[in-house]
């Protein structure tokens, strides 16, 4: 499954940030948020080499919290065929292009009204 230490590429973690300064909502919350939102929306991970170089590494139950077990099992259903490595991936791409629908609301009353 996923490795105990996690990160995100730098350009999400960013994003992730600057939603907290605007919402309040903390960088493991926003990416459990994102991450669903993109299984929900069709979102495929395809590979792709872009490396992982977020500063904020955390370790995997801080970043899943409650949600492990169901990121994992998603993960493992739709991706089989990827190692812990690519499934690191995968899950980092998912935050990307969840995060991407959330990152510009201004307030914790605008993200509520978007979910």
């Amino acid at each position: 499954m996923l490795p105990n230490r996690m990160q995100l590429t730098q350009q999400t973690e960013e994003q992730l940030k600057r939603l907290k300064a605007y919402t309040g909502v903390t960088p493991n919350i926003a990416a459990r948020i994102a991450f669903f939102r993109s299984m929900e929306s069709g979102f495929r991970y395809h590979g792709d080499q872009r490396k992982l170089d977020g500063a904020l590494v955390l370790d995997k139950n801080t970043w899943l919290g409650e949600t492990s077990q169901v990121t994992e099992l998603l993960l493992t259903l739709h991706y089989p065929e990827l190692d812990q490595k690519e499934l690191t991936k995968a899950w980092a791409a998912h935050v990307e292009d969840g995060i991407a629908a959330l990152r510009n609301h201004r307030s914790l009353n605008d993200l509520a009204q978007a979910l």
